[in-house]
């Protein structure tokens, strides 16, 4: 088994019901380990939008980091998720951020995920459940939570 930090992320339609949805589904592909509290956070690039709930799930799971990938782009889009705007608004987002002692670099898929040092709406949730996770060139996300300034996440529930 291998632990995979997946962020979860929504800020169309019933955002709440979104990620539970996600976790519904994401308990059918091994066990969950831990679920973070839930955050409101703002748009991060992108365009104009409104405000994302985020979350973080760790997954133990047999599955191949690219088999994984590809399921959780099967949950987005049977959740209704379109990708036309890059960064844009989503009913989902699925990212998997930080693994087990493992750096992933293929055209697909990079873990720890390139930018997740640097967002909030990752990080603080990462830390709630996995503080010691790397998602950097030797970072963990309890370091790259204490350099993360001018970002706001909203702690909305801690049990959802």
């Amino acid at each position: 088994m291998t632990r995979y930090a997946i962020a979860l992320g929504s800020n169309q339609g019933g955002r709440v019901d979104h990620l539970r949805q996600a976790v519904a589904e994401l308990e059918g592909l091994g066990t969950i380990e831990a679920i973070s509290g839930l955050y409101e956070t703002e748009p991060v690039g992108g365009p104009a939008q409104d405000p994302f709930l985020n979350a973080v799930v760790l997954l133990d799971t047999d599955l191949a980091p690219a088999k994984l990938l590809a399921t959780l782009q099967q949950i987005e889009t049977a959740n209704d998720r379109v990708r036309t705007v890059r960064w844009g608004p989503r009913t989902l987002d699925l990212d998997i951020v930080a693994v087990d002692d493992q750096v992933i670099d293929t055209p697909d898929l990079q873990v720890p995920h390139p930018r997740a040092a640097e967002r909030l709406f990752v990080l603080q949730p990462l830390c709630d459940v996995w503080p010691e996770a790397m998602v950097g060139d030797g970072l963990t996300a309890a370091e790259a939570l204490s350099a993360v300034s001018g970002q706001v996440a909203d702690l909305v529930a801690a049990d959802w």
